[in-house]
């Protein structure tokens, strides 16, 4: 945590975002980054492909877009410095696998604010990011890329 505050309260942005680390914290700040990249890119796939389809079903195809951006970010820039699985399929899979209970979670809770609630299914998909970020990412760290 000293490590984070240290780089924030300096506005060292190597430290923040480019030097290697396997500092959760800083990792998580990273995160945040990669997880909102990805989310303008599956917000954005959402958008397109709901005036096509259903917005559930367009939910699902965007949540395979900000996937892929998002698998890709976090290997270059968040968990770049962690122990890794040895074969790059095997990391996806289990990568995907979490990104998929997120994609259930995201489901579940777009459901409840968009038809249940009465929400904007945008505004509905804000809320689920924000929670499935969390879960993302330590789900990520703690199976994956924990040092062991």
């Amino acid at each position: 945590m000293k490590e984070f505050i240290r780089a924030l309260t300096r506005f060292d942005f190597n430290a923040l975002f480019r030097e290697k680390t396997t500092n959760t914290f800083i990792q998580f700040f990273r995160y945040i980054f990669v997880g909102g990249i990805s989310f303008v890119a599956d917000a954005a796939a959402l958008w397109v492909c709901e005036k096509f389809m259903h917005y559930m079903i367009a939910a699902a195809i965007a949540f395979v877009f900000g996937l892929a951006v998002n698998y890709i970010l976090s290997v270059c820039f968040v968990f770049s410095e962690t122990e890794k699985v040895k074969s790059k399929a095997k990391e996806f899979t289990v990568y995907a696998v979490i990104g998929v209970i997120g994609l259930l979670l995201t489901e579940a809770i777009m459901y409840l604010c968009t038809d249940i609630i009465g929400m904007y299914f945008l505004l509905s998909k804000i809320v689920a990011a924000a929670i499935v970020l969390v879960w993302n990412f330590v789900a990520r760290k703690k199976i994956l890329y924990t040092n062991k």
